[in-house]
């Protein structure tokens, strides 16, 4: 099992935001950044919303740093870490400009990026940004199919139910000739859309045991990515919590723990990795290596 980092700062989630994130720079989180990359973790977080109804903020938090933006700063001051949205909303955007967006992103971080990618939940949201809602499923199924299809050639086509192109150029394109996906849900459905047209799950919201549930009614392919969070932040200060922690979520099936740190101010968050990357070593965890 491989461990992965969710980003301090960028999110506001009530459920992980921690006082010391209010008042952190810009060159706190590069730094944060910058120490993960040196470590060797898998990767860094960065989720998408771009408008949260002010009646719903105090449940989903309000703060979501545009990913674009946000894993471009990263990618220039890291070297190896992957950058993964987690996740960017599908029916947001049209699968060519996802291509492009991100595409660019793959070509200028050297190939890093792990494009996740949900259907969304949020139906205010959708409908400030003008996005169809009630068929956002199928929506996202043939953007997912599209997607496959255009991001690492610069000549893409596609002809679906909801998406139709030919004859155009994306340039940059992705570098990776397969750019990983990772599909976002708390669902069967997503778990499925998952093995159907991505390389690994990130679920949310779900028990161990829900999970455990669900992974056994369906075949995972030796290479299919299960990334699993902690939930709430780990204080790696208690060894053994942490352990503990960590073994769960490799025996429920996590290839990839996705994590949040607690912490008391930015300097204190690097003292608190520095931890988390002794004991996930002790608990076997292969520090940025691939399963290919």
């Amino acid at each position: 099992m491989r461990i992965g980092i969710a980003t301090p700062v960028v999110v506001a989630h009530p459920s992980t935001r921690q006082a010391w994130e209010s008042d952190a720079t810009i060159d706190d989180l590069a730094h944060i950044a910058a120490l993960a990359d040196r470590l060797g973790f898998h990767h860094l977080t960065c989720s998408e919303h771009v408008a949260v109804p002010v009646e719903v903020a105090h449940e989903r938090g309000g703060t979501y740093w545009d990913p674009l933006a946000t894993l471009g700063f990263l990618a220039a001051r890291t070297d190896r870490i992957r950058l993964a949205t987690q996740v960017v909303v599908l029916g947001y955007h049209h699968p060519l400009a996802i291509a492009k967006r991100y595409g660019t992103l793959d070509r200028v971080s050297g190939g890093r990026l792990i494009l996740g990618l949900g259907v969304g939940s949020l139906e205010a949201e959708f409908d400030l940004l003008g996005a169809s809602f009630a068929d956002r499923g199928a929506r996202a199924d043939d953007a997912l199919v599209a997607l496959r299809g255009s991001m690492s050639t610069a000549t893409p086509s596609h002809h679906g139910a909801f998406y139709d192109y030919r004859d155009v150029v994306i340039e940059p394109h992705a570098v990776q000739p397969r750019v990983p996906f990772w599909i976002g849900g708390r669902t069967m459905r997503s778990l499925r859309r998952g093995l159907e047209h991505g390389d690994g799950w990130v679920p949310f919201g779900l028990g161990p045991a829900e999970l455990q549930t669900m992974l056994t009614r369906v075949t995972v392919p030796p290479t299919f990515e299960v990334v699993l969070s902690t939930g709430t932040p780990l204080d790696p200060t208690d060894r053994a919590r942490t352990g503990r922690a960590l073994s769960r979520l490799r025996d429920v099936g996590a290839t990839i723990a996705n994590v949040s740190i607690a912490a008391r101010s930015a300097d204190h968050y690097c003292e608190q990795l520095e931890r988390l990357h002794r004991i996930a070593g002790d608990e076997g965890a292969t520090f940025g290596e691939s399963r290919d």
